[in-house]
């Protein structure tokens, strides 16, 4: 298959492109940096710098839509805010536009998402049918959401990932969270019993690779493990994989000063439930928190 990718020279996309090069897929990845996504992704991979050099005739079965600007990096100003917005909605609807100008139109998009679509929700059990709670996340997801699905009207078949903290070697959450822990430095945040609903990459691939090959999946999944824990749980096990003490919890008023609204992301509560992925027989590689921990750790 002719693959395209937006996003996939980061902390998913490329590891994403190098499973579906080394299944024998043709890949291309939008990249900010085309120069470096051989580098990156592998030497089998095509480069784009903007989608503006998508041509009418280009012709691509499936499209993984995962760009966006870091979440995180930043402290949450309105200007960082439309930012983070922009990069994800409005791609995506230049990236529908696209679509719309092909002359044969892809037969999948996945697009990206998260599961702050449902918004901070205690001890809640979410599933892809519970009603989110609103706040900047959740629109941010919903808009998100609702701008890929514009694809539906060209016979697309829109499959959209709401993926939790995503845990593997070289990025992500897990590489800001381990300096304070392998000195014995870390510790929960707040009181700890907001839940995280995580995720180990070769997971989310495989989610990916399912939707590409299974043509009766649509609309929205959540791509967590079935297994969440609380914040003072993944503490423990972290500290325990990594074989040092957590002593020092960080206080819920410290966050909320250090990062102002962005906290709602470390103290929001999301308790996911892959549902529909269960439903269907997908099986996990990871379903336990330690085990995924401790594959990620081992290429240290």
């Amino acid at each position: 298959m002719n693959i395209l990718i937006t996003g996939g020279t980061g902390f998913i996309g490329s590891a994403l492109t190098k499973s579906l090069i080394e299944q024998g897929h043709a890949v291309t990845v939008l990249s900010r940096s085309p120069d470096k996504a051989a580098k990156i992704c592998g030497p089998g991979v095509n480069a784009l710098g903007s989608l503006p050099q998508l041509n009418a005739e280009d012709n691509y079965q499936v499209v993984i839509n995962l760009a966006g600007a870091p979440i995180v990096d930043a402290r949450w100003s309105e200007d960082r805010k439309q930012l983070i917005r922009a990069s994800r909605i409005g791609l995506t609807e230049h990236l529908i536009t696209c679509i719309d100008r092909m002359t044969v139109k892809p037969e999948l998009l996945i697009s990206g998402s998260a599961i702050g679509y449902y918004g901070d929700q205690g001890d809640t059990v979410l599933t892809e049918q519970s009603t989110p709670y609103e706040d900047f996340s959740q629109q941010l997801c919903a808009d998100w959401e609702s701008s890929a699905k514009q694809a539906e009207q060209f016979g697309v078949r829109v499959c959209l990932i709401r993926t939790g903290p995503v845990i593997a070697d070289g990025g992500g959450f897990l590489q800001r969270m381990l300096p304070p822990f392998r000195f014995g430095l870390g510790g929960r945040l707040g009181d700890g019993r907001q839940w995280m609903s995580w995720i180990h990459r070769q997971d989310w691939i495989n989610i990916a690779q399912t939707m590409i090959s299974d043509a009766t999946m649509q609309g929205a999944y959540n791509a967590t493990a079935p297994n969440p824990v609380t914040n003072a749980e993944f503490t423990r096990i972290l500290a325990q994989c990594l074989k040092r003490p957590a002593l020092l919890p960080v206080p819920a008023w410290l966050l909320k000063i250090l990062l102002g609204e962005m906290s709602e992301l470390v103290l929001g509560s999301q308790r996911v439930m892959p549902e529909r992925l269960l439903a269907q027989g997908f099986k996990f590689q990871y379903d336990d928190l330690a085990a995924a921990l401790n594959e990620a750790l081992s290429h240290k």
